[in-house]
C-alpha cells in the first residue's frame, strides 16, 4: 500500500507543478500580450514508437486503456507564439503525463495489465469556456482515436479491455464509445468516464448505457463529487452512480479514506466521508471532507472534488474493475 500512496503522491505534485505554471503563464501571456493562435500545432504523435506509450504488461486476463486528464497549460514556442497542445516529444510536458499514468496504473490496476497513450491534449485554458474546448479538442481526440486503433490491433491481442478517462480524456473515451464497431464493444468489459458531463442525447441504449449496480458489463460509469449542488463544474450529467454501494438511488454510503496524496498516509486522519447520489442533480453530494488542496485553477471551484475523483475512491474503483472483468469473463 505504501508504493500505491507514493506513486500517487507523485502524481499530484507533478500536477500541482503544472497547475503553477499553468497559472503564471496565464498571467505572463496576459500582460504581453502574446499571440494565442490555436493552430501551431506539434508534431502528431507516432504511435509505433514506443516512447509514445507507457505500456504495463503483467501478463493479465484484461487490458486497461486509460486517457490521462490536462496535465499541460499553454506554454511559448520560440516564435513567440503560444501553443495550447501538449508536445508528447517533449521531455517538460511528457513528465507529468507519464506521472498520471503511473499513479492511476498503480492504484486502481491490480494484476490487469495498463496501456496509456501521450497525446497533443488540450491546455488548461482551453477550458475556459465550452465552445473554445470544443474548437480545440478535435486534435486530441483524433489522437486519441488512432492510438485506440494501434492498441487494438498491435497491443491488446483480442483480449477483454476496460475503457476509462478521467476529466479531458473522459471526454474523448465518450467519443471512442460512441464510435465503438460491435466486435469491439463485445470485447469491453465496461467504460469509466470520470469526471465529465454525459449529456442526455449521447445516451443512446447501444453503447453508451449506464451502470445500474456493481458488476453489469459493457455500461459506462461516469460521476462528480461536489460538497453541494452549487460547487459543480458541468451541467447535469445523464449518467451518474454512486461508487460507495454502486447505487443509482439516493442511499448514501460511507467512506472511509485518506483525504489527500499530498501527504504520507501515516501522517493523515482518515476522513470519515458520507456520500450520497442526488438523483435530481445527477452529483454526488460529499460530506466530511477536511482537505483544502483540491481547487483547481482558472476553471476551479471551492467545494468541488473534481481534481480527487479518483484519489477517494481509489480502492473501490480497484475492487469493481476487477469484479467487472471477473462478471465478464463468467
Amino acid at each position: 500500500m505504501l508504493k500505491n500512496e507514493k506513486a500517487m503522491k507523485r502524481v499530484i505534485l507533478c500536477l500541482s507543478a503544472i497547475m503553477a505554471m499553468v497559472c503564471l503563464q496565464a498571467c505572463r501571456s496576459e500582460r504581453k500580450g502574446v499571440a494565442t493562435t490555436a493552430d501551431v500545432l506539434p508534431a502528431a504523435p507516432d504511435y509505433a514508437d514506443s516512447t509514445q506509450w507507457y505500456v504495463a504488461d503483467r501478463q493479465g486476463q484484461a487490458d486497461i486503456f486509460y486517457i490521462i486528464s490536462t496535465e499541460t497549460g499553454d506554454y511559448p514556442l520560440a516564435n513567440g507564439h503560444i501553443s495550447h497542445y501538449a508536445d508528447t516529444y517533449a521531455d517538460s510536458l511528457r513528465q507529468p503525463m507519464r506521472g498520471e499514468m503511473v499513479g492511476v496504473d498503480t492504484l486502481l490496476s491490480g494484476t490487469l495489465n495498463f496501456v496509456s497513450p501521450y497525446y497533443r491534449q488540450c491546455s488548461l485554458q482551453s477550458f475556459v469556456s465550452d465552445s473554445l474546448a470544443a474548437a480545440r479538442m478535435a486534435v486530441p481526440t483524433d489522437d486519441v482515436r488512432r492510438a485506440f486503433n494501434y492498441f487494438l490491433t498491435h497491443l491488446n491481442q483480442g483480449r477483454p479491455f476496460v475503457l476509462a478517462g478521467y476529466s479531458q480524456g473522459a471526454m474523448i473515451a465518450l467519443q471512442l464509445l460512441s464510435e465503438m464497431d460491435d466486435a469491439t464493444y463485445s470485447r469491453m468489459v465496461a467504460a469509466y468516464l470520470i469526471g465529465m458531463s454525459i449529456p442526455q442525447q449521447r445516451v443512446d441504449g447501444r453503447r453508451v448505457r449506464p451502470a445500474k449496480r456493481a458488476d453489469d458489463t459493457g455500461v459506462t460509469i461516469s460521476y462528480n463529487t461536489v460538497r453541494s449542488d452549487t460547487c459543480t463544474l458541468f451541467p447535469r450529467s445523464a449518467i451518474a452512480i454512486n461508487p460507495v454501494g454502486w447505487r443509482t438511488d439516493d442511499v448514501a454510503g460511507l467512506l472511509i479514506t485518506e483525504p489527500t496524496p499530498l501527504l504520507p498516509v501515516a501522517q493523515q486522519t482518515c476522513d470519515t466521508l458520507t456520500v450520497r447520489l442526488d438523483t435530481l442533480s445527477n452529483l454526488l453530494i460529499a460530506s466530511g471532507y477536511t482537505a483544502t488542496d483540491y481547487v483547481l485553477p482558472l476553471i476551479g471551484r471551492e467545494g468541488n472534488y473534481h481534481a480527487r475523483e479518483i484519489w477517494l475512491y481509489r480502492h473501490l474503483l480497484r475492487q469493481n474493475i476487477q469484479q467487472r472483468v471477473d462478471a465478464y469473463r463468467q
